[in-house]
């Protein structure tokens, strides 16, 4: 491959990465404005979100959680969905990113942190950009589960669990 072409490549990879991180980073900001819809947007149609105690599938499902009661309760309460800067493995037209999340909630006039987890994302270049097929979060309680999906994700792989 001549020079030209590996630049090109190089920058390539850059902007997938650069485009998975926006994405990402876009989470919280969305969730806590309550942009049901938005928030449904980053997802492919039949893309999974899977967290501790819930499973959901599909955009509908995800934008149905944004509009519940229970997260319009976070949001009227004050909270913050903060979602760190995540690990980015871009192989072809698929990707996986690692990074840690932190939901702090504002209660009895203090912030403090309700939950911490590993949040393990599978994505796909779509005609939209990429999307995220699924998205694995495990809270950060002592589980083997946990920092195996930390593990996982920072060597590219999916996630097994």
């Amino acid at each position: 491959m001549d020079r030209i072409a590996q630049l090109e490549a190089r920058l390539a990879r850059l902007e997938d990465e650069r485009e998975i991180s926006r994405l990402i980073a876009a989470y919280g900001p969305l969730v806590d404005a309550g942009a049901a819809e938005d928030v449904a947007a980053l997802w492919t149609e039949d893309g999974a979100y899977d967290v501790d105690e819930i499973y959901l599938e599909g955009r509908e499902q995800l934008a149905r959680m944004v509009r519940s009661s229970a997260h319009q309760g976070w949001i009227s309460g004050g909270c913050a969905h903060f979602v760190g800067p995540p690990h980015v493995t871009v192989d072809g037209d698929t990707a996986i990113a690692v990074c840690h999340s932190l939901m702090v909630v504002h209660q009895d006039g203090s912030f403090v942190v309700r939950r911490a987890t590993a949040n393990h994302w599978a994505l796909a270049r779509t005609g939209e950009g990429w999307k995220v097929t699924r998205r694995t979060n495990r809270i950060l309680d002592g589980r083997a589960e946990s920092p195996g999906l930390l593990r996982q994700g920072a060597y590219g792989e999916p996630a097994f669990l």
